[in-house]
């Protein structure tokens, strides 16, 4: 049983302790595929947050003044320990936010590599010398850590999301402070464990899991403790969270809402596109900030991309993540399901025709969504100009480069997108021309260690991952001197 593991915690991880609110306070966490109970995690109020800080700030000075060597055989040996217990953090993660299993253990191996990463980058923070202005000056530009860290993360990817952004931060010398979704907090109290036994000192890492999202949030951006502050998630509560910030002039970095589009050009390969949206589209159930949300299609090879694409659409299997062969696990909530229902119906009022995959046998309450292709979809669509996060393909029919570059970027967000075709001088126009932080050609999966991650316009600021990712975690300090 998931609940026999010494990973499943639910208490706060604060200076190296799981500890429990004063007023011993508790909220419960729901199985998404039976809404069954799972746990009841303590509810960090701003006394617990404060003293998360308070601890940060305490290990600050020690962690930092450790070699890069010295950080990341800790980070290394945390990296193992991800490994070691890949399967039980698998099961807490599909236990509690529900995707296939198979597709848990690809986010924990994927949350595993950033702390490989970084674990290496952490003795590879190189600074410069520059030839002095006169002949007397000499000058040194050194990097150091930015200070306490505080990372804001989502339920969509409750692993990976943590690592992708502490594992820079701790490599860097940073101590950090997590507060993880209320709806997936078993994930990052888990990690909270296996840091305990890598041998970070305490203060180093804490988790404050809370159902006062609003307060705790407003607390840390308000702290002036805290030097940086990341979070993923919308681009409504990121702007919020950027005016919360502005008192105490922080360092952001900021993964927001994102509106991909998946681009079929004539002479693209059919069988690779139709292979790459299933994987794009469908993954964690449609519920990434970088699935594909408006397939563009050809009007020469629409009918065959379309017919392709449904036909692999009622393959799909729905239902609970630990059920062998499942594909698509269910929604996070109600509240999606009637949202994603609302962009169907108004597509289907303005013409648009649905094909279904596998029907799902929805009980009360059910959270399960049958997986959707809808075609003869237009721009005045409301699905057009909003983040579906959910397992609907809706297709848009094009004629020419020029009107589907203009579609494509007709949105504020600008996170991934993706296109498929052959000719290479569309290939370099094209991703020039594409107004997103990340471009996927011929591929359906653009997510890794080595690249750096992330958006523009409103989706947001800063990189994750590759050499670029711990450049959000450093300061550059510049030193002048007569000799």
């Amino acid at each position: 049983m998931i609940q026999n593991s010494h990973l499943y915690k639910t208490k706060a991880y604060i200076n190296g302790d799981f500890i429990a609110t004063s007023s011993q306070r508790e909220f419960p966490i729901y199985n998404p595929s039976n809404q069954e109970l799972v746990a009841n995690v303590v509810n960090c109020d701003t006394i617990l947050a404060e003293k998360a800080i308070e601890s940060a700030q305490k290990a600050l000075n020690p962690w930092k003044s450790l070699s890069g060597m010295e950080r990341s055989n800790i980070l290394r040996k945390w990296f193992e320990l991800h490994l070691k217990y890949i399967d039980e953090l698998a099961q807490i993660l599909t236990l509690e936010q529900g995707k296939p299993l198979h597709e848990a253990k690809g986010e924990i191996h994927y949350g595993a590599s950033f702390i490989e990463w970084f674990a290496e980058e952490a003795k590879r923070v190189y600074g410069d010398t520059i030839p002095g202005h006169l002949p007397d000056k000499r000058i040194v530009v050194i990097k150091q850590p930015i200070g306490v860290v505080a990372a804001i993360t989502p339920w969509n990817f409750p692993n990976a999301m943590i690592t992708r952004k502490v594992a820079p931060a701790l490599a860097a010398g940073c101590t950090v402070i997590i507060k993880p979704s209320e709806l997936t907090p078993l994930s990052a109290l888990s990690l909270g464990q296996l840091a305990n036994e890598a041998g970070f000192p305490k203060g180093v890492f804490n988790v404050i899991p809370t159902l006062e999202a609003q307060q705790i949030g407003e607390t840390l951006c308000q702290n002036p403790t805290i030097k940086k502050l990341s979070f993923t998630g919308s681009t409504q509560v990121g702007k919020l969270l950027m005016q919360q910030s502005a008192s105490t002039v922080k360092k952001l970095s900021l993964e927001l809402g994102g509106n991909a589009p998946f681009i079929v050009f004539e002479d693209a390969d059919i069988d690779q596109a139709v292979h790459a949206a299933i994987i794009s589209k469908f993954r964690n159930a449609g519920q990434t900030c970088v699935c594909a949300n408006r397939i563009f299609v050809h009007s020469d090879v629409y009918q065959e991309f379309s017919k392709k694409l449904i036909q692999k659409v009622k393959n799909l299997k729905v239902g609970d993540g630990f059920e062998p062969d499942v594909d698509i696990g269910p929604l996070i909530s109600e509240e999606a399901i009637e949202f994603i229902d609302d962009l169907v119906e108004d597509a289907l009022l303005g013409g648009a025709k649905i094909f279904r995959g596998p029907k799902v046998k929805r009980k009360k309450k059910s959270l399960f969504y049958d997986p959707i292709v809808l075609t003869d979809v237009t721009s005045n669509m409301k699905i057009f100009h909003n983040e579906i996060f959910g397992p609907v393909a809706p297709l848009f029919k094009f004629s020419n480069e020029k009107e589907v570059i203009e579609l494509a970027n007709n949105t504020p967000y600008g996170l991934a997108s993706y296109f498929f075709g052959k000719d290479h001088s569309k290939i370099w126009r094209v991703s020039e021309q594409l107004e997103y932080g990340m471009v996927g050609i011929n591929t359906g999966m653009i997510s890794t260690t080595v690249a750096p991650f992330g958006g523009i316009k409103q989706s947001g600021f800063g990189k994750e991952g590759s050499k670029y990712g711990i450049e959000d975690y450093i300061i550059t300090k510049y030193l002048s001197w007569s000799i």
